[in-house]
């Protein structure tokens, strides 16, 4: 499973429906499930981004049916990142030639 940091931004709607945010959480959670996403954690943040959904997926067209089935209702704009761990890393770095 790949991991993929989903940062939010809300729109105009989504801060007008505050109190429904943790309710759209849930429905989220839903729909990764059905698509084969484990949602790992949702936080909400203080900043430039409103809130992080840290998820890991097999590919990147799940993610993206998440993603735009997400966007569709409108509550929140998202950039999302492929995230590596240490061991991902290690392997990116075993396959860089040592020529500079």
């Amino acid at each position: 499973m790949e991991t993929y940091l989903i940062m939010g931004k809300f729109t105009e709607k989504g801060i007008s429906n505050i109190k429904q945010t943790t309710q759209r959480a849930d429905k989220f959670k839903e729909i990764a499930a059905k698509l084969g996403i484990q949602v790992q954690q949702i936080y909400w943040l203080i900043g430039e981004y409103d809130v992080l959904n840290i998820i890991e997926a097999s590919n990147d067209q799940a993610v993206q049916a998440l993603l735009v089935r997400v966007g569709a209702w409108g509550n929140v704009r998202t950039t999302t990142f492929r995230a590596f761990d240490k061991k991902e890393m290690d392997a990116i770095i075993a396959k860089m030639d040592d020529t500079n």
